[in-house]
């Protein structure tokens, strides 16, 4: 007969004891980067502008009328290039003998736990910019629709790669290695 016994609230692992895996060192560089070439491609485009009408309408006015638009990267990008060094280092993994889990959040702390046992596939990917830092993002599929997904970005290339082994040997699926 089905039983679904009660679990005391003591009893429960505690995750304050886990060892998390923080990203790697370079994640840190890669998102700087990556606000960088945000800063400069904004900048561009406002110079690019000022240039453009300041030639069209000729004039010191145009200048000054273009002014404000500096506004856009010091409210957007500048930043971009802080929030890196307060969200990285809030972010850390840890592999158990049943799932994975991933904390993230400054405000808000969330710590998400996926059981081996409902991961369906598992896909390391990276971008030009995450190659040039040799990182990788580790994205885990799970059964249940897409609420469930899970994906560590910050990983270097060769965890990337031992974890998504690792899980596809846990799983037991038939998942290609790439």
């Amino acid at each position: 007969m089905f039983e679904n016994a009660e679990v005391a609230v003591d009893e429960l692992p505690k995750v304050d004891t886990v060892d998390w895996q923080f990203m790697d060192p370079r994640f840190m560089r890669r998102r700087l980067a990556g606000g960088a070439i945000a800063l400069f491609l904004v900048a561009a485009g406002i110079i690019g502008l000022q240039i453009i009408f300041g030639i069209a309408l000729g004039g010191d006015e145009v200048t000054t009328n273009f002014t404000w638009l500096w506004l856009v990267p010091v409210a957007t990008c500048v930043p971009g290039l802080v929030w890196p060094f307060v969200s990285v280092p809030k972010k850390a993994y840890a592999v158990r003998d049943r799932d994975i889990l991933y904390k993230s959040g400054v405000f808000w702390l969330t710590v998400t736990a996926i059981p081996f046992n409902r991961i369906q596939h598992v896909e390391k990917s990276s971008t030009p910019l995450d190659r040039k830092f040799h990182l990788a993002t580790l994205q885990l599929f799970t059964a249940g629709g897409s609420g469930g997904d899970l994906k560590i970005h910050g990983l270097s290339e060769k965890t990337a790669e031992k974890l998504r082994t690792f899980i596809v040997k846990k799983v037991g699926s038939g998942i290609e290695q790439v």
